[in-house]
């Protein structure tokens, strides 16, 4: 299993490239030809219950409020509570005690799956735990001391290159693992919780800590001629994957290198890589990268809410992502598996029967089998809060003495088969804690949007705030710009 998810996180841009066929209503699903599409206009054309829902969820975009303010009752506040403080559970109870690693996985029940750390999932521990503070859950001192144990041993101990870590570590030793790769974007998902805890904890050891290992990242270190490459392994050099199309990749990788003070990548990286494959269906347009996780992992952290660069609002363009799988899965996959509908959806990388892998849709990616993965829902609770928790509610009430166990939901589960999965992932568990935190309080964006490095980001990229676009441009059924404008 370690090896093949090795593989398919290594070649998941192209895969996605490359999966731009859906199955079942090829006409309700159009590939773009151009780099841009023109945006729907909702005034002339007859509405889908797609593009009702994108309508009237525009709200959520608002930088003054919060998605989840109007949307979510005493009963959803509790279902949230009690989702995010298991989740919180895993990363602390899982947590190795001298050098600070968290599991990539552990058993939905409680306990150690394999001896394996992964640096994403530390990063997304780290913010985790400010979260358990805030809420009143974890001891500040507490936090605090487990934050250094693994950023001391991160900075002193864990092998890295160019400020760089390996994808994946040993929880007793820190040694790589796998023959895995010395990954650009886990190194940007570590220094998304890094950087909270840095700004968490200001004026503190911790703080000067965090704040060391980020400058030491040397970001420029993986841009080669064909652009952003995935990683290196010693055995072979750089990776020849690169990060040219839309995924999480390009988008958090790009934003945590151009807010650095000590190594940034040129502000002209952020136009190298592609914003495609834009699709349309049921009138949304929006650019795809069908497993949903690959629209919710930068905004864990960066607040794109009424921003746009020169290509895209990719707030909206996440909003319009998980809309638009949900009704694909009412349309299509529903005919395939009778117990996927409008409270039940939901895909994205995860476990599965036979492995690891990277599904999604629409265009449908992957080795469907009518299986559900809670933190496709979960995870864009901060993009569409309705149907986001509508779905979590009916998994939990439907499936839950199964399917929800000391850590929260198990990481995919299939209702037509019985099959549930025996684990939990820290990459699944993480950003289901951040988001459903973002939808509730904003707590994270407003976090980590204190950073200076955050807000350097975003003006080095070229984002400016919607409020003074055209109507029309800015379409609550579009994602995407016809024009490039200028800066």
């Amino acid at each position: 299993m370690a090896f093949d998810r090795l593989k398919i996180l290594n070649t998941l841009a192209a895969l996605v490239v490359g999966a731009a066929v859906m199955i079942g209503a090829p006409a309700r699903l159009a590939v773009a030809q151009e780099r841009h599409s023109s945006p729907v206009d909702s005034s002339t054309v007859a509405q889908t219950e797609a593009q009702k829902l994108a309508l009237h969820n525009r709200t959520y975009e608002d930088p003054s409020s919060v998605p989840g303010k109007t949307v979510f009752s005493a009963e959803d506040e509790k279902l949230l509570d009690d989702i995010e403080r298991r989740g919180i559970q895993f990363f602390m109870d899982e947590q190795h005690p001298v050098t600070g690693l968290m599991p990539d996985r552990a058993r939905a029940k409680g306990g150690k799956s394999n001896d394996v750390a992964s640096i994403a999932s530390v990063g997304f521990g780290l913010t985790s735990m400010c979260i358990g503070v805030e809420r009143g859950w974890v001891r500040k001192d507490d936090a605090y001391e487990r934050s250094m144990r693994v950023l001391r041993f991160l900075r002193d101990k864990a092998p890295q290159e160019h400020g760089h870590f390996y994808h994946f570590l040993d929880m007793n030793t820190g040694a790589r693992v796998w023959e895995c790769e010395v990954s650009n974007i886990d190194t940007a998902i570590l220094m998304g919780g890094v950087l909270s805890v840095r700004q968490y904890f200001p004026d503190t050891e911790l703080a000067k800590l965090a704040n060391e290992l980020y400058e030491r990242v040397e970001w420029d270190w993986l841009m080669q001629p064909e652009g952003l490459c995935h990683g290196y392994k010693p055995e072979e050099g750089f990776l020849k994957a690169h990060w040219g199309a839309y995924s999480e990749g390009p988008v958090l990788i790009f934003l945590m290198a151009m807010g650095s003070k000590t190594h940034p990548i040129s502000a002209s990286g952020w136009n190298v890589w592609k914003r495609e494959p834009v699709v349309t269906y049921q009138g949304l347009t929006f650019i795809s990268c069908p497993p949903l996780f690959t629209h919710q992992y930068p905004q864990c952290w960066f607040d794109l809410r009424a921003k746009r660069d020169d290509y895209a609002n990719y707030y909206r363009n996440g909003q319009l992502a998980t809309i638009a799988m949900r009704q694909w899965t009412i349309d299509e996959l529903s005919k395939r598996y009778d117990s996927y509908g409008p409270n039940m959806w939901g895909l994205t990388a995860s476990d599965y029967k036979d492995g690891y892998t990277a599904w999604g849709g629409p265009p449908a990616q992957g080795p469907i089998d009518g299986s559900v993965v809670p933190a496709a829902a979960a995870g864009s609770l901060a993009f569409e809060p309705r149907i986001c928790i509508d779905a979590l509610r009916a998994m939990r009430q439907q499936y839950g003495e199964k399917a929800f166990v000391k850590y929260g939901f198990v990481d995919a589960f299939n209702p037509t088969t019985g099959w549930y999965n025996a684990d939990v992932l820290g990459i699944d568990l993480g950003p289901s804690v951040l988001m459903a935190e973002n939808a509730r309080s904003g707590f994270v964006w407003k976090l980590f949007m204190s950073s200076p490095e955050a807000q350097a980001a975003l003006k080095a990229a070229g984002f400016r705030s919607l409020v003074a676009e055209n109507e029309q441009d800015n379409s609550p059924v579009s994602s995407v710009f016809t024009e490039v404008k200028q800066k």
